[in-house]
């Protein structure tokens, strides 16, 4: 009975159905009617550029890659990277602000032992000096790159002394080796709009600045952290020093902010980083981090929440690790960077929109097996081969036709009738809206490239039948 009401109501109110029927308790089957169908088709043709894109204006942070930069880009950076430029192109496609941001690990130990593999380069070229490998040092070819453009580019330095050389030598390998990134992720795509650097974060005292912020709130103070688990009490010392009080945002434990010297702790860092990102007025921040960050998540946005008050919201995306295979085996590729598998090498085999594809083609929080041999495949198990290969079918359907996709197409209702084919991918191609709104603002990008092989599948089946 309460079904029939129903039924009535939405005859009596909604002319787009030309059929509606009860189904058993719970169901209403409804059908659209040609004419609906027909003027939501012109509507898609009148508005390409904009179908499915949903008014919104927020402000958005995404912080992606992120790697230190202390060489190129390896494998596991490309997943993350392609994942962040793709959620933010999402989220501008919807009329979001959002800046892509880089933040520069260049502080710390690392950096030293970089500046100093460059050093010991320069000393190799310039003095015939043995490089003699130790596992603090940065073994790769591109160290020596780094160190003969150096060279070239200054003539005039000695490089006789590490000490007197570091603050210059560490200026010139940086700039060089965030050369190498940049031009990595213009390979990939990818153009970042901010580059933050931690040094720099140090130089003006933000730290001090965050870190006197939080005790103001009565969430930094000085106290005793609980030892490790399974650290055994007579090794564990008990050293006050400052603590977070993350536990009181949802983290395991407090953390500590200061090491047993007295010095900041790089979370220390991370908060006034993210204290710098709050102050800049975002209405949501996006970190992209790689797998080996999962366990860093609940103390960074615990920091978040206690700078804003609550009221901005981190949100951290973990990618997975990346697993390539060739011929069934697992692929090593050129070690040629060192010990790793360059991004570089990677865009040799395989070209960049096969990978952006491929490396979205499952959800972010699942390992990827990356195998080359499918990528190259020209069939239906091949997600990247089956979707270009509809818009080259399509293509040649244009050109038979002698039109463009730019032209103005209008369908007059009176003289299309639809088969089953055509409204399976009429229905499909009407998901659009809601594919692009649950991308966005669940951050699964992913969702596009599963979107459009469903949509290519329900293609190619058509034109199939077409052939028979």
């Amino acid at each position: 009975q309460l079904a029939k009401e129903v039924k009535d109501l939405i005859k009596n109110h909604l002319k787009e159905f030309s059929k509606v029927d009860v189904a058993g308790p719970g169901f209403l089957n409804l059908k659209l009617s040609n004419k609906s169908l027909i003027q939501n088709i012109n509507n898609i043709l009148e508005n390409k550029s904009t179908y499915g894109k949903k008014k919104s204006n927020n402000k958005y942070n995404i912080e992606f890659v992120s790697a230190n930069p202390t060489g190129p880009m390896h494998v596991g950076h490309c997943r993350g990277a392609i994942y962040g430029d793709v959620l933010a192109n999402l989220l501008r496609f919807n009329g979001n602000q959002v800046t892509k941001e880089y933040y520069i690990n260049d502080y710390g130990t690392q950096i030293v032992n970089f500046v100093k593999s460059v050093f010991l380069r320069i000393r190799e070229i310039k003095f015939n000096e043995k490089f003699v490998v130790n596992k603090d040092l940065y073994p790769g070819d591109y160290i020596i790159s780094i160190g003969q453009k150096i060279i070239s580019l200054n003539k005039a330095q000695k490089f006789e002394n590490f000490e007197n050389s570091f603050e210059f030598l560490k200026k010139e390998a940086l700039k060089h080796s965030m050369e190498l990134i940049k031009s990595d992720l213009r390979k990939l795509g990818i153009v970042h709009d901010k580059f933050f650097s931690e040094s720099e974060l140090v130089r003006n005292k933000k730290v001090d600045k965050a870190i006197d912020q939080l005790k103001d709130s009565n969430y930094v103070l000085n106290g005793y952290l609980q030892p490790p688990k399974g650290e055994k009490n007579k090794n564990w010392k008990k050293i006050e020093r400052l603590i977070f009080k993350s536990t009181l945002f949802g983290d395991d434990t407090d953390r500590a902010i200061q090491k047993d010297d007295g010095s900041w702790t790089y979370f220390a860092n991370d908060i006034a980083y993210h204290m710098d990102k709050v102050e800049r007025k975002y209405n949501y921040l996006v970190n992209v981090l790689g797998a080996d960050h999962t366990g860093y998540i609940k103390r960074i946005e615990a920091a978040v929440s206690a700078l804003s008050q609550n009221k901005v919201k981190l949100n951290c995306k973990v990618c997975q690790l990346v697993k390539l295979y060739k011929n069934g085996e697992p692929f090593k590729m050129s070690k040629r960077a060192g010990d790793f598998i360059s991004a570089d090498d990677l865009l040799k085999e395989v070209s960049k929109d096969a990978l952006r594809f491929m490396m979205l083609n499952r959800s972010n929080d699942v390992e990827l097996d990356f195998d080359f041999n499918k990528v190259l495949e020209k069939n239906k198990e091949n997600p990247v081969f089956y979707v270009q290969y509809s818009f080259a079918r399509i293509s040649s359907i244009l050109r038979t036709l002698n039109m463009s996709l730019e032209e103005k197409i209008v369908i007059d209702p009176s003289q299309f009738e639809t088969n089953d084919f055509e409204i399976r991918i009429i229905k499909k191609v009407f998901e659009w809206p809601k594919i692009i709104e649950t991308s966005s603002t669940k951050y699964e990008p992913h969702r596009i490239p599963y979107y459009l092989y469903e949509l290519a599948t329900l293609f190619h089946s058509y034109w199939s039948k077409g052939n028979e």
